[in-house]
C-alpha cells in the first residue's frame, strides 16, 4: 500500500469537520469495538511499496497508547498533529516519500483490543478513514506498563517495507505513551492478538532486537500522562535502560509531531541545535529537550545503540 500523495486541501477540510462545534475525541474515533480490518490476528502483511508517485518510500509507524490517560494526545493527533507531521516531513524532507501507519496500543494482559494497525498510506483520505476506526478501549491495568512491544512485534513479523528490502534503509517506529516498557509478551496473548503460532513467551528486549533489524525504534514519553506524572524518574529510567538515547521526553503533547519529525532529522544527520532552533518559540524548547540525547546521523550510518 502507499500510493497517492498527501492532499493539504483534504486535510484542511477534515480538520475543519473535526473542530466544528468542538466535538470530543469520541466524535473522531467512533468505533465501539475492534474494527476487523485493523485486527492484527487477521492481518497477514502490511506492505509499504514504492510506486510511481512514491518511488523512494520510507515506512513510518506511529503507535499511540489508547488507554484512558491518553485522550489528550489522541485528540490533538487527530485534529492537528497528523497534518503537521506529514506537512513537516514534506517541507523539511528528513526522509523521502513517507508511508505512514497509525497503531493503537493497549495492554495484552487486560484489554480486548490491545493492538490495532492501519495500512501504510501516503494519501490522507484512506489514512484518516482508517485512523478514525481505531477503537478507544481506554483500558490498561495496574501493572505500570502497556504493551508497546506489541507494536515492535507486529512490525517485525507482519510488515514488509521496500525502503529496507530494496535499499537497506530501516523504517522508523515511534511508540507514544506515559507508562514503562513492556517486560514480556506471553505466547498465549501473542497468538490471540497477533495470530502468531509456534511462538514462545518473548521478553521486551527480545522483541526489540527482532524489530530493530528493519526499524529504528523510539519511544515518546508523554510527561503530562498520569503515570508519567506520578512516576517520572522510574518511567524515564526504565525506558533509557531499554532504548538508550532513543527516548524522547515530551513536555507538551501538542508538539508530538514536531518532536517526531525532529528526531528523524537528527537521526538522519542534521545538527541537534539547528533542528531545535528551526522551530519557533516554545516549540523550540520542547523539541530541544526531547532530542537532546539522540546521536546525529545514527540512522544514516547504522550506528544504532540499543540496550538489548
Amino acid at each position: 500500500m502507499g500510493d497517492g500523495r498527501w492532499d493539504p486541501k483534504f486535510w484542511s477540510s477534515t480538520r475543519a469537520s473535526y473542530n466544528a462545534s468542538n466535538p470530543t475525541v469520541d466524535h473522531i474515533f467512533r468505533s465501539s469495538r475492534l474494527a476487523p480490518d485493523l485486527a492484527p490476528a487477521d492481518i497477514k502483511l502490511r506492505e509499504s511499496r514504492d510506486s510511481a508517485s512514491n518511488p523512494n518510500s520510507t515506512a513510518l509507524i506511529v503507535a499511540l497508547d489508547v488507554t484512558g490517560s491518553m485522550d489528550k494526545v489522541l485528540d490533538v493527533m487527530a485534529r492537528d498533529s497528523l497534518g503537521t507531521l506529514v506537512a513537516s516531513i514534506y517541507e523539511r524532507r528528513p526522509i523521502t516519500d513517507p508511508h505512514i501507519m497509525i497503531m493503537g496500543i493497549g495492554d495484552f494482559e487486560c484489554d480486548r483490543s490491545p493492538v490495532q494497525a492501519t495500512q501504510f498510506e501516503a494519501e490522507n483520505k484512506p489514512l484518516v478513514e482508517q485512523m478514525e476506526k481505531i477503537h478507544l478501549e481506554r483500558g490498561g491495568g495496574g501493572n505500570h506498563y502497556e504493551s508497546y512491544a506489541a507494536a515492535w512485534l507486529f512490525a517485525a513479523t507482519k510488515t514488509s517495507i521496500d525502503c529496507f528490502e530494496k535499499r537497506g534503509k530501516r523504517g522508523y517506529l515511534f511508540t507514544v505513551g506515559d507508562e514503562q516498557p513492556t517486560p514480556i509478551l506471553y505466547a498465549k496473548h501473542i497468538k490471540q492478538f497477533l495470530g502468531l503460532d509456534e511462538v514462545k513467551d518473548l521478553t521486551g528486549p527480545e522483541i526489540l532486537k527482532l524489530a530493530s533489524a528493519t526499524y529504528d525504534i523510539f519511544h515518546v514519553i508523554v510527561e503530562e500522562g498520569s503515570h508519567a506524572r506520578a512516576h517520572p524518574d522510574q518511567v524515564r529510567r526504565e525506558w533509557v535502560k531499554t532504548l538508550g538515547q532513543h527516548v524522547l521526553p515530551l513536555g507538551d503533547h501538542e508538539k508530538l509531531a514536531e518532536v517526531i519529525v525532529s528526531a528523524i532529522e537528527v537521526a538522519e544527520g542534521r545538527d541537534k541545535d539547528a533542528v531545535a532552533g528551526s522551530w519557533s518559540g516554545a516549540t523550540s524548547v520542547v523539541v530541544a529537550n526531547a532530542i537532546r540525547d539522540i546521536v546525529a546521523g545514527e540512522h544514516r550510518e547504522g550506528a544504532v545503540r540499543l540496550n538489548y
